[in-house]
């Protein structure tokens, strides 16, 4: 591999297959109207935060790295914000909101301070 990032060994790339992970079983609770609307695009954001974390790896360049790097921050905050409309039309209990708010925070300082690293 050519990369100077192994993604597979990055703290934030398995942060975000986390929250993939975690967004699947949380929306499959979602009503069946749902699966075209706030369940996809909770869905489509969260794989977008490891996939352009392991895209970015690729790139020759930091400055190339960085910019997906941003990607994934944008997708996080997207992310949030379906959170707590999911929060607010009582898709998700106020637990499953606090703790997957936690967990995207934590993704987007780690995401943040990463980027702070690589400039």
């Amino acid at each position: 591999m050519n990369s100077r990032h192994n993604f597979r060994k990055l703290g934030i790339w398995k942060e975000g297959i986390e929250v993939a992970k975690e967004t699947y079983a949380t929306t499959k609770i979602f009503p069946k109207s749902e699966m075209y609307g706030l369940s996809s695009q909770m869905q489509r954001c969260a794989v977008s935060i490891p996939s352009n974390i392991a895209e970015g790896t690729a790139k020759s360049s930091n400055k190339h790295f960085n910019q997906y790097l941003e990607t994934a921050l944008g997708s996080a905050f997207e992310w949030e914000t379906q959170l707590i409309i999911a929060y607010e039309i009582e898709y998700i209990s106020e637990e499953t909101f606090s703790h997957l708010e936690n967990k995207i925070q934590r993704i987007q300082n780690m995401i943040s301070n990463f980027m702070k690293t690589i400039v």
